[in-house]
């Protein structure tokens, strides 16, 4: 579904474009769904698409290989052997499909050109953070990362972007926070004063954008390059 992108912002003020990673940058849905139908097929039984609805239950969290575990014990085919394999095919293979959206690294690359600042701030762990985005290209371009071992919090608490905000010694109407939940990124970051940028291409829980009181974004985007628009010639520098 393509959605329609609001007023152009005014960005005169912006020092700091942050993203979020997952989802947002990469599709890491699909570099997991592709892991599972990895699993599936070492274990010669089960669905790809069902192994990944166990990583999406509340409890355990989104990469927590227990996930694997309970899939592998319903599937009355576990042992420790077959866990083991099936975790570090899960790691092997959810990295090896994970690239970067169309444009993304283009885009980032013309946003540092313009002298803005480039973080980025997610849930990930660090470990994982730094691999993915290594594989993806993007470590090069950033000026800061924050995971959530490093903020000491997880989104939608404010307290992860307040503190990645003070890291960089921003305020928060210099920043521009895109990401592709509506919940998690767009209302927290709102809310805190900073402008928003809903990142559509990338949401895999919303069939269809609604307005949301706090969680409207300033932007919707249906590309990442799309972030572009808001710096066209003669708005900045």
């Amino acid at each position: 579904m393509t959605l329609e992108i609001q007023a152009t912002l005014n960005t005169d003020d912006l020092t700091c474009i942050m993203f979020d990673m997952d989802n947002t940058l990469f599709d890491l849905v699909e570099a997991k769904i592709h892991a599972c139908q990895e699993i599936v097929n070492y274990i010669g039984c089960g669905d790809a698409l069902e192994l990944f609805q166990y990583f999406r239950r509340p409890g355990y969290g989104f990469e927590d290989w227990n996930n694997i575990r309970d899939y592998i014990l319903d599937m009355d085919v576990f042992s420790q052997s077959t866990y083991n394999e099936c975790c570090k095919i899960y790691e092997t293979e959810k990295l090896r499909a994970v690239s970067p959206y169309p444009n993304a690294i283009s885009t980032i690359r013309e946003l540092k050109k313009m002298g803005l600042k480039i973080a980025i701030l997610t849930d990930a762990h660090s470990n994982n953070a730094k691999r993915r985005l290594e594989k993806t290209g993007f470590s090069q371009w950033l000026d800061a990362l924050f995971c959530a071992d490093i903020t000491g919090s997880s989104k939608p608490s404010h307290q992860t972007f307040l503190f990645a905000l003070e890291a960089l010694d921003l305020q928060p109407c210099n920043t521009l926070f895109v990401g592709d939940s509506l919940r998690r990124d767009i209302a927290p970051s709102k809310a805190l004063g900073m402008l928003t940028a809903y990142a559509a291409y990338g949401d895999r829980n919303n069939d269809t954008y609604k307005r949301s009181g706090t969680a409207d974004p300033d932007v919707i985007l249906n590309d990442i390059s799309e972030v572009l628009d808001q710096f066209k010639p003669g708005k900045r520098v």
